[in-house]
């Protein structure tokens, strides 16, 4: 938790993933981010896995550090004091539709120099998520055993949704750009940013979409090799899986080195008049022969004693583990400072918490911070931003325009 962005306030509408995401990585740089919710909760209040308690940790984690206001947003009122909040307050992140009572134009009305992110699906308004565009960008057939006959062979999924954090993380990236714009011009702007635009153009921008069109063709499975260089999964004497990359010939070296291969590596070489160490096209396109090499090595050794070549020569591995394995391991969560002791969590579960992702030096680290309970800054929001005095607000709760926390709800 950093104060770089502190001043900043934001209104965010959202639900499941991306829109969410925003707001969370801009309260982690210590904004103030307001996310407003239907009074039962947005569409992933509940959403998969949840306590026994009934709270949702995907929720929970997506949502630290932002403060919540829970209002009827199924009447006219209650829509009213949101657009009235998203005009006091002055920029918003949602992925409302783009004519819904939300509109930029609509709430622009009352506030010109509004800036406002909207996630939307595809860009001719179709409806989208991760993974439909994910089906969409080819990379699910791409993935799987290199022996797979193309014409049959299943796509697979990924399981993260990376589009969605991607889109997240853009969307942030977007909503300070509109700032600046507005703090050099004095004007709003309403940005739109299709999901799927996310998806189909970072396959552009890594250059995928280009090797289709010259090649002509789709790229082959390969398993879990790296496409057009060295790298690839072994398994050591004693059944470990570890990850090998390498992708420079400072790399390429260390690899070789640690698994005490430079004898045989010579002397494909020397076969083939090839120089691995100068060309990654050389690496890749002998793969399979470098491949069965380098398992053969991995064979002699068990895990432990491997991973401490690997480490002294300076190479590039990971062994493979488990999700439960991940969040349990020492060297990954424990000792890493990225995570700070939990927080009062909504849910009453103690585990560690993420910091911001970014490392400042010259700046004291803050700890991680709480989601909020649904509801429980509506009095406090309403009073500060549109100046409704106690007796209004509990009016309006009395109404059930306006709910208060629902921390003892559930």
């Amino acid at each position: 938790m950093y104060d770089l962005l502190s001043g900043l306030k934001i209104i965010e509408v959202s639900s499941f993933v991306a829109s969410p995401t925003v707001g969370l990585y801009c309260a982690q740089f210590g904004a103030e981010v307001v996310r407003v919710d239907h009074k039962a909760g947005g569409l992933d209040y509940d959403r998969y896995m949840q306590t026994r308690e009934g709270r949702s940790l995907s929720w929970e984690n997506l949502n630290r550090a932002k403060k919540s206001v829970a209002l009827d947003l199924q009447s006219g009122e209650g829509r009213e004091l949101l657009v009235e909040l998203v005009r006091a307050t002055g920029q918003m992140v949602t992925n409302l539709p783009v004519n819904s009572f939300l509109a930029h134009d609509k709430v622009a009305e009352g506030r010109p120099d509004l800036i406002s992110v909207r996630i939307m699906g595809w860009h001719d308004g179709r409806q989208a998520m991760d993974f439909t565009v994910n089906a969409a960008s080819g990379y699910p057939l791409m993935t799987g055993p290199a022996e797979w006959d193309p014409a049959t062979a299943p796509p697979i999924n990924q399981v993260m949704p990376a589009w969605d954090f991607i889109t997240g993380a853009y969307c942030a990236f977007a909503l300070l750009a509109g700032l600046r714009h507005r703090d050099a011009t004095g004007k709003g702007v309403e940005m739109r940013v299709p999901l799927g635009d996310v998806a189909i153009g970072t396959m552009a921008n890594a250059g995928a979409m280009a090797e289709m069109l010259y090649r002509g063709s789709d790229r082959e499975r390969l398993g879990n090799a790296i496409w057009g260089a060295f790298g690839r999964d072994f398994i050591s004497r004693d059944g470990k899986r570890f990850m090998v990359a390498a992708l420079t010939a400072k790399q390429w070296k260390a690899t070789v080195d640690a698994f005490g291969v430079s004898s045989a590596v010579a002397a494909i070489e020397a076969e083939l008049g090839v120089d691995f160490a100068a060309s990654d096209h050389h690496r890749f396109v002998n793969r399979e022969r470098l491949f069965d090499l380098f398992q053969s090595a991995a064979s002699g050794f068990d895990y432990d004693a491997l991973a401490m070549r690997l480490t002294k020569a300076g190479a590039t591995f990971e062994r493979y583990r488990t999700m439960y394995e991940a969040a349990t391991d020492p060297e990954l969560v424990a000792n890493n400072p990225l995570f700070g002791p939990s927080p009062a969590n909504p849910s009453g579960f103690v585990y560690p918490a993420t910091r911001s992702f970014a490392n400042l030096p010259s700046e004291p680290v803050g700890d991680p911070q709480p989601a909020p309970y649904l509801g429980q800054h509506s009095e406090e929001i309403l009073a500060e931003r549109l100046g409704l005095s106690s007796g209004d607000i509990a009016r309006l709760i009395d109404r059930g325009v306006v709910a208060a926390s629902d921390k003892d709800s559930k």
